[in-house]
């Protein structure tokens, strides 16, 4: 089985436990609501204890759920009411008990596949008997497979639908993301338009009065051989001044991307690198143009961090789609200790959630690095 799917059914097994922990909780509840139905008034909220279980137990799905069947935590409720946590277990017993008939039958199938391999070995069972088992004991596990997987989509689904908010809380809580992320994107711009202008002020700007004073100095010589020496001098500092405004430029806006893709805009890119960039590029629809550009930034900036600060000796860069989205991973084997909150992190962390993207840092100390960019596509 491939790794989803062990995931999966590892999932549902684990599931199957937690609705037997769960039943004898509402079999539980049920008696000492019963109980407590007897003393007026009837009809009275859950007891405190009593949510607090309910509770822990809708903690305990909530990590398996994230943990075993590879989902996403589903949006949680500004406030959950105790009577909804206890309905959601209840509901999750029907997943609980699909899951155990899953596996019973599994169960039974070993047992018949074990009685089948020592009839063969004894040979009581002809050879056209035996292909004719295996095909329908195929069939019936391949059957079998697809009802965990099942299971497990009803188990998310469940999740998502009783415990998710309701219309109007999401609707509030994507109003206040979409706030902080405007605000984060306004605080990025800023910041790249002080580091630009840091650039130009910094180094182009100086390049240029100096240029200016080279040149100054080649008009007032009287020797010729001087003043050609001071020209081819001036000349060599235009050509460094036009590439510095080129990667400003680059920094701003990647023109190179009206023209080439992303693996091609980046391997110009891996040309200029001081430290040897390996990409993989595996993209079947070119993405919109506002995901290149911010994956061409955060290319850019791992690039840069693992050159200056990492003392990388080798960066891989691969990008990749499915399930809508685009995946980018940069990965450096340089000492690591990258901080996800400096300057220019935190500035690609802004760019990639205007666009409701994910950017993840791993960087342990001693390495590797990787950062991981994860943009909707569609």
């Amino acid at each position: 089985m491939t790794l989803p799917t062990a995931r999966v059914a590892l999932g549902v097994a684990a599931g199957i436990l937690t609705a037997a922990v769960e039943l004898i909780f509402l079999l539980v509840a049920a008696v000492t609501g019963a109980v407590a139905a007897l003393v007026p008034p009837a009809r009275r909220p859950l007891g405190a204890r009593t949510t607090a279980y309910a509770a822990a137990l809708v903690r305990l799905e909530r990590r398996r759920l994230g943990g075993l069947l590879g989902v996403d935590d589903p949006p949680a409720a500004e406030r959950t009411a105790g009577r909804r946590e206890v309905g959601y277990l209840a509901a999750r017993l029907l997943p609980g008990l699909l899951g155990a008939l899953a596996y019973g039958v599994l169960a039974i199938g070993l047992v018949l596949a074990g009685i089948l391999l020592t009839a063969t070995l004894r040979g009581d069972v002809t050879v056209p008997d035996l292909l004719l088992q295996v095909v329908i004991g195929a069939v019936l596990l391949l059957l079998n497979v697809q009802a965990v997987a099942s299971v497990g989509a009803l188990d998310v689904r469940l999740a998502r639908a009783l415990l998710g908010r309701g219309t109007r809380a999401a609707l509030e809580a994507r109003v206040r993301e979409l706030a902080t992320t405007r605000a984060g994107v306004i605080a990025a711009v800023d910041a790249e338009r002080q580091r630009i202008e840091r650039d130009l002020h910094d180094g182009l700007q100086q390049r240029l009065v100096a240029l200016g004073m080279l040149l100054g100095r080649a008009r007032r010589s009287r020797d010729p051989e001087r003043t050609y020496a001071l020209l081819g001098q001036a000349h060599e500092d235009v050509q460094r001044a036009v590439e510095e405004l080129r990667d400003v430029a680059w920094r701003v806006y990647p023109s190179a991307l009206e023209d080439g893709d992303l693996g091609a805009v980046l391997g110009m890119v891996a040309q200029r690198s001081a430290v040897p960039v390996r990409i993989r590029c595996d993209l079947p629809v070119r993405p919109d143009r506002q995901v290149e550009t911010v994956l061409y930034f955060v290319a850019c900036e791992a690039l840069t961090n693992a050159a200056k600060h990492a003392a990388a000796t080798l960066v891989t860069i691969d990008i990749e789609a499915g399930q809508g989205q685009v995946r980018m991973r940069v990965r450096d084997d340089g000492a690591g200790g990258a901080d996800p909150s400096g300057r220019g992190l935190s500035g690609l962390a802004r760019r990639v959630a205007a666009l409701d993207g994910r950017l993840r840092v791993d960087s342990p100390a001693g390495g590797p690095t990787t950062v991981l960019a994860e943009l909707p596509c569609g």
